[in-house]
Order: C-alpha cells, then structure tokens, then sequence
C-alpha cells in the first residue's frame, strides 16, 4: 500500500482517500497501484458491498505526478500500474461512489466514468488536458464521455482541454449531484450506506447488466487508447508539452 492512498473498510464500505495535499493528491505510479490493489480486495470480500472513493475537500487528484510517471512510462498495455487501475476499475463489479471536491484533472475526471455515483461541491474543477499535453485520452473517456454527454459536450472537454465547472458537469451527466463542500464526504457516505443496505446480488447483477452492453466497446476502446497514448508519450508534441510544463512556459506547437 501506498503511504498516499488511505485505505479502510467500516460498514461494509471499501473507503479510498487519496492523501497527497502537499502535490495536490497528484498520483504516483504506488498510489496507482494501491488503488487498484484495493479495488481487487473490495471485489474478493464478502464483507464489502460498495466502494467510496475520495481525496480532501479542495482536492479530488490533480491527475499524474508527471515526474514519476515520465520516469517510468508505460510500453505496453501489460505494464504501468496507472494502466492497471483503469483496468480495475472499468470491471469493478461491486458499486463505486466518488466525492469530488476542487480539482479533478485527468484521471480524476476520467475515472469518474466508471462509477455509480458521483457527488461533487459546488467549487469542483474539471478537466481532460490529454490533447494539450500532446496525448490522447485514456480510460476509454473517448467513448464513455460522447455516450453519456453527447458528442459536441465530449469534444469540448476533450478537444480543448480547457477546466470547467460542476454545472457544465452535471449537464454532461456524469455527476449526479451537486453538494455543499460541508456536507459532500458524509452525503457520500450515507449514499454508499444506503447501498450498502440493499440485497447485494441484486445491486452487483443490477450493475453488471446496465454496463454488459458497453464491455467490448469499453475493452475496445482502452486498448486502442493506450496504444496510441504510448506512441504519442514518446513523440515530439508530448515532448514540447512536458518540457515547457516544467519550465513553466507555454508550449509552441506552430513548428509540428
């Protein structure tokens, strides 16, 4: 387990916080796999009937530490653990709940694709930077996102990569409500509560038939994702992006 990844089961609720406030809960490749390590548990005990995930309240995850990611890229779809927690929690069959508070960048708006229910305060920041950073998007965000917000919502947010709020994320309609930041962890909590309350076959089976009819697509859709954010990892745009995020300049892309 990761030191930045709290992980803990109460109730019957698989709780995961995301704890890195000094980098903004940016996720290292261990927190990857911590998560995805307590995704795996959640699915294999009989005691847990949801899953809450959560970072601090001014902070969902800024996306990846792209330090330690840069230092140890994927190559191929069987590596990289933040790959593997995309994996995980596509095909997670226990119900997923996530609070989302401040920033949500990358994966943490992506992941959000994949869950039950998602509740986020007014103050959440949204935002799909892969096409500004030279990339492609991942955790087949390509595909769920024009499915559930419609396309010309999906290539706003993907193609110009630009923040955006929870009222233009509630209207895409994957978050299902709007909270006060004082009342969201434990409106969560009592949402994965109630779940938790409910005949747990029925929920699990529930799940697995409104998702049955997306699974190849989804599968589909990651693989050609990763393959092509791999290619585009090692390019010449990507390399322009991240060179001038470190240096804290904007990036020119006029010579590609």
């Amino acid at each position: 387990m990761s030191a930045n990844v709290i992980v803990e089961t109460k109730s019957r609720i698989k709780r995961i916080e995301i704890d890195r406030t000094d980098k903004k809960n940016a996720l290292t490749l261990d927190m990857y796999a911590a998560m995805a390590d307590a995704l795996v548990a959640a699915d294999a005990d009989g005691e847990v009937r949801v899953i809450l995930i959560h970072g601090k309240p001014d902070c969902f995850t800024a996306g990846n530490d792209l330090k330690d990611f840069l230092a140890r890229p994927p190559h191929s779809d069987s590596e990289g653990e933040a790959f593997r927690f995309i994996r995980t929690i596509s095909i997670t069959k226990k119900p997923i709940v996530a609070a989302v508070g401040g920033a949500a960048v990358g994966i943490g708006t992506t992941m959000l694709l994949h869950c039950e229910l998602v509740f986020a305060a007014p103050d959440a920041r949204f935002q799909l930077p892969f096409v500004s950073l030279g990339l492609v998007p991942e955790a087949a965000s390509s595909f769920l996102l024009p499915a559930i917000a419609g396309y010309q919502r999906a290539a706003e947010m993907l193609l110009l990569a630009q923040p955006f709020g929870v009222d233009k994320a509630l209207a895409a309609g994957f978050v299902t409500e709007v909270i006060p930041e004082d009342e969201l962890l434990e409106h969560a909590r009592e949402s994965a509560a109630g779940l938790a309350a409910l005949p747990p076959a029925s929920v699990q089976l529930t799940k697995r038939l409104m998702k049955r009819s997306r699974e190849a697509l989804v599968a589909e859709a990651m693989a050609e994702e990763g393959k092509l954010f791999r290619e585009r990892l090692a390019g010449p745009e990507a390399k322009e992006a991240m060179t001038a995020f470190f240096e804290k300049r904007k990036p020119d892309f006029s010579k590609f």
